[in-house]
């Protein structure tokens, strides 16, 4: 009987070419992803375009407030020459001081000049001392600037645990007695606070603290305790209470979300839910709340300055604005605008940083949002 042998395949010269094109077709998947890998670590954040926007916009406000200072100042009923050289002045020695000034050119063209100098942070003499109008603002400056860290450190740790306390206990009896605090404290107005600590602490009831802060320029304020803890606590008292509102109302919205409810039916303990999940979540508000606070205590508070004789850069520019000391008037204004500017800039990239929606859109939506978030939760809930 034959044997029937059915022909075997033979290897052909394009099987290995086959081999070898799959082999290369898998190795430049590979090449392809590595290099998809190294653009997308070294590729900016999808936000950056959005910050330069900001950074831009924000240029563009200081600009604006620049403008307004300069009018706001040129608006002010008096003269510096005369205020200068007294209401005895001969008229010759105005006139004189003034063409020294540069305050007998237009006033467009005082303002480009005054414009480029203070860009190259130089913004004259002052018309009271004749000292560098800069040198004021940068002495002031820290001054209020260690006053404002000591109220930061201490209001918003304060603050923070007390919301969440709050928020944990809500409607019970001890977060409607501190409800009542918080709104007592904020009616009161910062002069009234201010006032009331002098008579309890530097008068005859308690006679331990001065009632005003005098400073050894020399040194440091926070190697003068005690001439910092009335201006801190009157401004604690003030910013306290509403951020200590702010975060109960931002844990008490986060605490009755739906992924909270299904975190607790899965049995996660309570602490790991405020802590993990909760204050995570609470945190834009909070953000945006220190920005506001950092707002206001970037000037030490004017009032509070002012009542405690405080040399801070809001006592400077109540004192520039009675002797009508434009440079130092416009120094001030002008280092505050930018001083908010970038306070605001700060707490929205903070914001897009701790949200990952936002962290990964190419154009971030703070305003619309959070702003008016933010509004709605400093009423409480």
């Amino acid at each position: 009987m034959a044997t029937i042998y059915s022909p075997q395949p033979q290897p052909t010269a394009d099987r290995p070419e086959a081999e070898q094109g799959g082999s290369t077709e898998a190795g430049g998947d590979a090449r392809v992803k590595a290099k998809r890998a190294v653009r997308e670590r070294l590729a900016l954040p999808a936000w950056l375009p959005w910050l330069g926007g900001r950074v831009l916009s924000g240029i563009a406000t200081a600009v604006v407030i620049s403008v307004l200072v300069f009018a706001a100042t040129q608006a002010l009923p008096s003269d510096p020459a005369r205020v200068i050289l007294g209401p005895d002045a001969s008229e010759d020695s105005i006139h004189t001081l003034q063409r020294q000034l540069g305050l007998d050119q237009p006033i467009p063209l005082q303002y480009v000049r005054r414009a480029g100098r203070a860009a190259l942070g130089e913004f004259g003499d002052s018309l009271d001392s004749s000292v560098p109008a800069g040198k004021i603002v940068a002495d002031r400056f820290g001054n209020s600037a260690a006053l404002m860290a000591v109220v930061l450190v201490l209001a918003v740790p304060l603050a923070f645990l007390g919301g969440v306390a709050l928020a944990i206990r809500r409607d019970s009896r001890f977060d409607r007695w501190t409800m009542n605090a918080i709104i007592l404290f904020k009616a009161l107005p910062a002069f009234v606070l201010a006032i009331g600590l002098i008579l309890l602490f530097s008068t005859t009831v308690f006679p331990i603290l001065p009632a005003v802060s005098l400073l050894d320029p020399e040194i440091s304020p926070l190697l003068q305790p005690i001439y910092l803890v009335l201006p801190a606590l009157t401004l604690i008292l003030i910013v306290a209470p509403f951020l200590l509102r702010l975060v109960r109302s931002a844990m008490i919205e986060t605490l009755e979300a739906e992924y909270v409810a299904a975190a607790r039916l899965r049995g996660i303990p309570e602490w790991r839910i405020i802590w993990t999940h909760a204050v995570p979540n609470a945190l834009v508000p909070v953000i945006q709340g220190i920005a506001l606070t950092s707002r206001l205590l970037l000037g030490g508070g004017l009032i509070v300055e002012v009542v405690f004789s405080y040399p801070g850069i809001g006592n400077a520019l109540n004192s520039a604005i009675e002797m009508r000391d434009v440079p130092v008037i416009q120094a001030i204004t002008l280092t505050m605008a930018v001083g908010v500017v970038g306070i605001n800039l700060l707490a929205d990239v903070a914001t897009v940083l701790v949200t990952p929606k936002l962290r990964t859109s190419a154009r971030p939506r703070l305003r619309a949002g959070t702003r008016a978030k933010l509004k709605l939760k400093a009423g409480g809930v």
